[in-house]
């Protein structure tokens, strides 16, 4: 079996105060007060998890809202794996993860024409809303359906995380 992947870097930007970590597909990755969390989302969920003071931040790019097969149990585009990777940063941080609060975001329909009822981005959600639920982490905002690109961004600290539509 292979390692887990390492989460992402951060690299400094002058516009940041701390460190800015870009998410691709599968990726997650945790960051303190003033670090900045980025990721671009189609029908793939970004979950966010912070604790109340908002000093710890740790974010997914989920791609496959189902149980990754056994070949795959480190692969974070795999809902499951990439939120137990979640809970382990959290926990090593003395974070308990059922104490944080989450945000969700993504899950559109990017092909309307193919899928007018339940589509990918929809069964991405449910599950991320699901899981939240089942672990007892509250969720304080969810922005989720429609059919655009959503460009998220987070500082950890106060304020909550920056998202807007992006058309191509």
């Amino acid at each position: 079996m292979s390692a887990p992947a390492a989460a992402p870097t951060g690299t400094h930007h002058p516009r940041f105060a701390g460190a800015v970590h870009v998410l691709n597909p599968g990726d997650v990755a945790i960051g303190t007060r003033d670090d900045r969390l980025e990721t671009l989302l189609g029908s793939c969920i970004a979950i966010v998890l912070t604790d109340p003071r908002r000093t710890i931040g740790v974010m997914c790019h989920i791609v496959h809202a189902r149980t990754a097969p056994a070949t795959e149990r480190s692969n974070g585009a795999f809902a499951d794996v990439a939120l137990e990777r979640m809970y382990t940063l959290l926990r090593a941080r003395g974070i308990t993860p059922s104490l944080c609060e989450a945000y969700v975001y993504g899950g559109g329909n990017m092909f309307p024409h193919v899928f007018r009822n339940t589509h990918v981005g929809e069964c991405n959600a449910t599950w991320a809303l699901d899981a939240l639920v089942h672990a007892g982490i509250k969720v304080l905002l969810c922005d989720t359906g429609g059919q655009v690109y959503r460009r998220l961004g987070w500082t950890i600290g106060p304020a909550r995380p920056d998202v807007c539509a992006v058309t191509v």
